[in-house]
């Protein structure tokens, strides 16, 4: 039994550590300090939920429907395309980001109620997008990682699927909460425009795939 969580664990690690949409927003929000905690916990629960539908065999439901694959295609590069334009325009403004704190001078707790609560639902709703508005991953954890598992008797497809959502736990946590050891590189405003600018291309190019991709298909 154990053998299969490690191969879930393996084959989701494999799939998950790459440079990507997800990861790139995950570590810059470790950077930002800003709501790390909420983010990667989002971004875990995200993988769970489509490592779970993968797993109850819904991957299949993309090779019988060409329609959904272009609906989620376009959907997701739209988005990767705004994300993007978002990031150029940051970059273009050059603003310093504090990375130790977002606030010089103290404030009260109700003060900063609404603060908090906004930057929080901000970071729950985009990390919530990478995963449902992200066609690579719907192809990793829907597709791949659920045909595979989804070979398995139900209790085997079971330690398969918290293999692999055991390495996506790994992989965003570690993410989010390592990167605070490049936070000194990150106090220079044009180390943050050079990695906004990062960013925005790196959306855009993927965007730029998607559509590419799907274009190349009969």
């Amino acid at each position: 039994m154990f053998p299969l969580f490690l191969q879930g664990f393996g084959l989701g690690a494999g799939l998950i550590i790459a440079i990507g949409a997800q990861n790139a927003y995950v570590l810059r929000q470790g950077l930002k300090r800003d709501q790390v905690f909420v983010t990667a916990l989002v971004s875990t629960l995200g993988d769970g939920f489509l490592i779970g539908i993968g797993l109850l065999g819904v991957g299949s439901l993309f090779n019988a429907f060409p329609l959904l694959t272009l609906i989620t295609t376009l959907g997701g590069a739209l988005f990767l395309f705004l994300f993007g334009l978002r990031s150029f325009r940051t970059a273009f403004r050059g603003a310093a980001i504090d990375t130790t704190d977002f606030s010089a001078e103290p404030i009260s707790a109700d003060a900063a109620a609404p603060y908090r609560n906004h930057h929080q639902r901000n970071a729950i709703l985009t990390a919530l997008a990478f995963s449902v508005f992200n066609p690579h991953a719907y192809l990793d954890t829907v597709v791949i990682i659920g045909s595979i598992g989804a070979r398995f008797p139900l209790l085997e497809r079971l330690l398969f699927g918290a293999g692999a959502l055991s390495a996506s736990t790994v992989w965003f946590f570690g993410v989010a909460y390592g990167a605070r050891w490049l936070a000194p590189l990150f106090r220079r405003p044009v180390t943050w425009c050079l990695l906004d600018g990062a960013v925005g291309v790196m959306m855009w190019l993927i965007a730029l795939s998607l559509l590419a991709a799907f274009g190349s298909h009969p």
